[in-house]
């Protein structure tokens, strides 16, 4: 129901014009500090509330989002984010949200800042963005700052106060996580390997912060007394030169009996693994992208923990309406849970991603 309160009440009670109460509401115009003041005190008093649809559509404003990712078409991660996005927009349509997508190469920095440029020229009102690269983010978050424009980020956190706020895993925690598992299925006496499939190692704070939570579990925990080997491997989409590097890894840590890898990338583990060697090397890995799940489903992969990815994108436009559109505070730290899944209970993750329905 329309909230009784007029704008004429407030008016008289706070001891100036309507047009002021009404450039206060609406947040346009200049009104002096003290006058503002005056009107929100007696709008709080009256339990004035105003509603954020109509005033959005008479004034024919739309807020316009603009969403800065990884191509998924590159990296099939992505598409759930987007996913996500995609969902939230058309539960917020009602209040005028546009959405604005700027795709850009996950290994390729300069084409982060091309995507971030086009993005300014739109002159978006809110940002949400995966900050994986630290360097290139840290100027978007400096330019956000500088403009006064809201951005929230997912995936990855920088430790900054120049975001509204961060909505993803605990990376550190995640690598933790990853260790306690693995420690499940090793024997004692045999190594683990931690294993970054990516380029840029580190330019990738999610990916350094996983690799301490995953030693720190280990030098706290130790019984097994399990040795960890590190690995980086940027040529993994290359079949041939993955499985040798993987084997010649193998051949040369014969007692490794586990790998982490700190992505999405697991399924090119076993891909890419000697068969022998493959049916004895316990697996641990992220997100429930095809063919992680194929192989899970088939136990060749053991564990892997879903970073919730869909609600990652979802709760980012989310947070940037209350924000921007219903004046909510938001909270600057929103860890997401970290699932374990595994073959006995996927099917449950599986219908509750493809049931994943939220309304504002």
């Amino acid at each position: 129901m329309e909230n009784r309160i007029r704008i004429k009440d407030i008016a008289k009670k706070a001891g100036v014009s309507t047009g002021t109460v009404d450039r206060v509401i609406h947040e346009r115009g200049n009104v002096s500090v003290k006058a503002r003041q005056k009107v929100l005190k007696v709008m709080d008093e009256l339990g004035y509330e105003r509603n954020i649809m109509a005033s959005t559509l008479a004034y024919n404003r739309s807020f316009r989002i603009a969403v800065l990712l990884p191509d998924y078409q590159s990296d099939i991660y992505w598409a759930q984010p987007k996913q996500g996005v995609e969902k939230a927009q058309r539960s917020l349509q009602h209040y005028g949200v546009v959405v604005d997508f700027y795709f850009f190469d996950l290994f390729d920095p300069n084409g982060f800042l091309s995507q971030v440029q086009k993005m300014w020229e739109k002159k978006p009102d809110g940002i949400l963005f995966a900050p994986v690269f630290l360097q290139e983010s840290q100027q978007l978050l400096e330019k956000s700052k500088e403009e006064q424009i809201p951005n929230v980020m997912i995936n990855t956190r920088i430790e900054t106060e120049d975001s509204l706020c961060y909505i993803g895993q605990h990376s550190r925690q995640s690598g933790t996580l990853a260790a306690r598992l693995l420690d499940l299925l090793l024997k004692d006496g045999q190594s683990a390997l931690l294993l970054n499939l990516a380029r840029e190692v580190t330019n990738a704070q999610h990916l350094l912060d996983k690799e301490k939570g995953f030693r720190e579990y280990f030098t706290q925990n130790n019984t097994k007394d399990i040795q960890i080997i590190n690995c980086n491997f940027s040529q993994f989409q290359d079949d041939q030169k993955l499985s040798a590097f993987l084997n010649r890894i193998l051949k040369d840590h014969p007692d490794i009996g586990g790998i982490f890898v700190t992505n999405s990338r697991v399924y090119r583990v076993v891909e890419c693994l000697n068969e022998r060697l493959s049916s004895r090397i316990k697996l641990v890995g992220f997100d429930l992208i095809d063919p992680n799940l194929k192989l899970l489903q088939q136990g060749q992969i053991h564990f892997i923990i879903n970073q919730n990815p869909v609600q990652q994108g979802y709760l980012g436009v989310v947070n940037l309406v209350n924000h921007l559109i219903l004046k909510q505070e938001v909270e600057p730290i929103q860890y997401l849970p970290l699932d374990i899944v595994m073959k006995e209970n996927v099917d449950y993750y599986l219908r509750r991603e493809q049931s994943f329905q939220m309304v504002i």
